[in-house]
């Protein structure tokens, strides 16, 4: 592991010692344990990306205004959010089998309701129930995993980790699309019961119970609030920038409030005897280093991922199945990335792994630069695999980085920090790129719908559909001649594109500056001789 290394003991002290007997044995195996948390994390991650495919019959089906379908993914995000931290400091004190097994049932009961509400409002409440639940089940995921496993073996654990949340994330949208267009949008939601039912048997079955030895600590009651209301204030800043604008009083205000409570809940933290989030963690220049590039990661994934899907879609005309099918080369290049970065980075250390995973992904964002409205498949798997290797060498890594790094009784905590800075870096990627591409479309729709041959009046016109030019569909009608009609389509298609290519040089630059940041900023691992024994 790398010199920054906070602690690193072979075998936790809090662990009670093995039962005796077949139960025993299955509690005591790290590789059962690792099989009982990818259950829980499969179920999270397939439902994130379920959900967009989800969302238009949810609104059809409801009656849903487009703010209120928004309601739908924010109040999931938020709570997730406003949780993850709690979820791993209540899981290291007492008992992360416990909060893992509640956010298990208590995310698949919420599912079920959600399936069940019958209102928009219904399910805009029951998802934010669900993101809480999920905030008590992802920390723990890897802090069970951290408190099992010794560190020469935990990063391929997490590896693998990181391999089953890209490939249920990839899956997301050949489900979810296999699911609305043949069962029904309740369904995608539903599927969430078997696979809780599977995890609660299996995880209750094989999961050891592990928290800290540390005797009863005074909860720190007012680092919970502080840091919940900050992470509230900044991200519902974020989800909400892309409507009201990014330099809007509302959007400065909420993101300017939140992160004033976060530097007050850090000072705070340093001052208290049991903080929250203990701020010695941020020690370790790796531990920060992989908070940081795990951001970038997940904004750049699904981000990205986000403008392709509309790309194909709404430009190429494809069906959810069709468009998912076209992405499985991503999901193929995580499953091989994640256990390979994590082999790399048990050898080598994240410095090496971290820095190639972002040029990977800065060399996938710049070879989206090639398309347009009409090209040929053979331009899009390429950047597809070398997204799909970097994002998941760089998962590997920075999880390793993170979780590895912070000591074993703050196990759960550092899974908390890390799932967080994971959903804040995607909720920004989706938010920013989408802004981005609204902005180009908005400043080029009229030149280019000109351009492609329609008359200047009705371009100026067809203005007011920007918004909807921006998810890459076209304001298009019946009413059209055949000609005027295949303008519109070229020259707003070609607006869009205009907004897709201002978005991957951006995140095409945040990739070199994560990678050069990480290669500036890790120190070379330490030789094995002079690890823990």
């Amino acid at each position: 592991m790398p010199s920054t290394s906070v602690d690193h003991p072979a075998v936790p002290a809090a662990e009670p010692a093995p039962a005796p007997g077949a139960a025993g044995r299955l509690r005591s195996n790290p590789w059962l344990t690792l099989l009982a948390v990818a259950f829980g994390l499969f179920m999270v991650q397939l439902d994130g990306s379920v959900v967009a495919i989800a969302n238009p019959e949810i609104g059809s089906d409801l009656h849903a205004s487009t703010a209120q379908l928004q309601w739908v993914t924010n109040a999931y995000l938020l709570a997730l959010a406003a949780t993850l931290i709690l979820g791993g400091k209540l899981g290291d004190r007492f008992g992360r089998r416990t909060y893992y097994l509640v956010g298990v049932a208590g995310f698949t009961l919420a599912s079920i309701a959600i399936g069940l509400a019958g209102s928009i409002e219904g399910v805009v409440a029951f998802r934010a129930l669900q993101g809480a639940f999920g905030g008590l089940l992802m920390p723990n995921t890897l802090g069970l995993l951290r408190s099992v496993f010794p560190p020469k073996k935990f990063g391929m654990a997490v590896g693998i980790w990181a391999m089953v949340s890209a490939v249920a994330t990839a899956l997301g949208p050949i489900v979810g699309g296999l699911l609305v267009e043949h069962v029904d949008w309740e369904s995608v939601f539903y599927v969430n019961a078997p696979i809780g039912v599977a995890a609660i048997a299996f995880g209750a079955l094989v999961l050891p119970q592990s928290r800290n030895a540390a005797g009863r600590e005074r909860f720190d009651i007012p680092g919970l609030v502080l840091l919940a209301l900050g992470l509230l204030a900044v991200v519902f800043g974020v989800v909400k920038g892309e409507t009201w604008g990014w330099t809007s009083a509302g959007t400065l205000g909420a993101v300017a409030a939140g992160l004033l409570l976060l530097l007050v809940f850090g000072r705070y933290e340093t001052r208290v005897e049991h903080p929250l989030l203990p701020m010695r963690l941020f020690r370790s220049r790796a531990l920060t280093i992989g908070a940081i590039v795990t951001a970038l990661n997940f904004f750049v994934m699904l981000g990205v991922i986000f403008f392709v899907m509309l790309y194909l879609q709404n430009v190429r005309g494809f069906t959810p199945v069709e468009a998912g099918v076209r992405t499985l080369p991503l999901s193929l290049a995580s499953l091989v990335a994640s256990p390979l970065g994590a082999a790399l980075t048990q050898r080598f250390g994240p410095r090496l792994t971290m820095p190639l995973g972002m040029l990977l992904q800065a060399a996938s964002c710049f070879g989206m630069l090639t398309w347009q409205t009409d090209s040929a498949y053979a331009t899009m798997w390429p950047p597809f695999i070398a997204l799909g290797l970097g994002v998941g060498m760089v998962m590997a890594a920075s999880s390793d980085a993170i979780v590895g790094n912070a000591p074993v009784r703050d196990g759960g905590v550092a899974g908390g920090l890390q799932a967080t800075t994971l959903q804040i870096g995607g909720a920004l990627g989706t938010s920013v790129l989408v802004s981005l591409i609204s902005a180009k479309v908005d400043a080029t729709l009229t030149g280019e719908l000109t351009g492609a041959g329609v008359p200047p009046a009705v371009a100026h016109g067809l203005q007011e559909a920007r918004d909807a030019v921006a998810m890459g569909v076209a304001p298009v009608s019946g009413e059209m001649p055949a000609g005027l009609r295949a303008a519109v389509v070229e020259g707003s298609g070609q607006a869009f594109m205009n907004g897709v290519h201002v978005a991957v040089v951006v995140t095409g630059a945040l990739c070199v500056f994560g990678a050069a940041l990480a290669a500036a900023g890790l120190r070379p691992p330490r030789p094995r001789h002079a690890e823990a024994p």
